[in-house]
């Protein structure tokens, strides 16, 4: 009988310290994979050091994927345990499209980025719209830059005001007021002229006022000569004449 609760002691005492030693044991790697170019893999670490300081069984993964998920420049991720020490962990990088008034970033998603630094970004075409419309400015945008691509023309800065009120500014300088009403549609009026008007006269060109029902106008650079309408409009009679 004393052999037998012996053996029955001894076994539960291994079994204890198995079940026990395996749950103790601890995390030794946290590997992290991923292209990154503005967020780190220290920083990643960093933030999970107190979450990583315990057994590879008691690791919340939960809360490692929330540590993570909150990370400035982090898009997805996925966590998993890797027998017998390791934590794995994919992140995915959030890719900044435009920016976001003076401070912020939007993703081409829509998604809002708080860099602790713009300088790196400030060769971006710029966006402004009404707070928290972020989505549906971006989706705007899109749009009117696809039609400014069929031109050859790059937009630099792109605004819809509070009274949801467009404006456009190219790289070249040029800015394209649209007003509130039927913008895209006076937007491809204008640029089915730009070929009668000619590349010249287009450089011209400061400002843009399409706010007219039936047709825009214009205001010149500075020094730029008195435009013969004239002759743009009926370049044939020139050579006739």
């Amino acid at each position: 009988m004393a052999r037998i609760i012996m053996t029955v002691l001894v076994l539960a005492s291994l079994g204890w310290i198995a079940n026990y030693g395996i749950k103790k044991i601890p995390i030794k790697y946290v590997r992290t994979e991923g292209v990154f170019q503005y967020l780190s893999k220290d920083e990643i670490k960093s933030a999970l050091k107190p979450l990583v300081r315990t057994g590879f069984f008691d690791a919340d993964m939960q809360a490692i994927h929330q540590v993570v998920t909150e990370l400035t420049w982090v898009d997805t991720v996925t966590v998993k345990r890797v027998w017998p020490d390791a934590i794995d962990i994919k992140v995915r990088e959030k890719k900044p499209y435009v920016r976001w008034g003076q401070n912020r970033l939007v993703s081409a998603k829509g998604e809002i980025i708080t860099p602790k630094n713009m300088d790196a970004f400030m060769t971006l075409p710029l966006l402004q719209g009404p707070e928290l419309q972020q989505i549906k400015t971006l989706e705007i945008m899109k749009g009117v830059n696809t039609a400014l691509a069929d031109q050859s023309m790059k937009m630099a800065e792109f605004t819809i005001n509070d009274r949801w009120s467009w404006k456009i500014k190219l790289t070249t300088g040029l800015e394209i007021l649209l007003g509130r009403n039927e913008q895209l549609k006076k937007l491809q009026r204008f640029l089915k002229t730009l070929e009668v008007l000619g590349q010249e006269q287009v450089d011209r060109i400061a400002i843009v006022d399409l706010r007219y029902p039936n047709g825009y106008a214009v205001s010149w650079k500075p020094g730029t000569e008195e435009i013969d309408w004239k002759k743009i409009a009926n370049p044939q009679r020139e050579i006739d004449g």
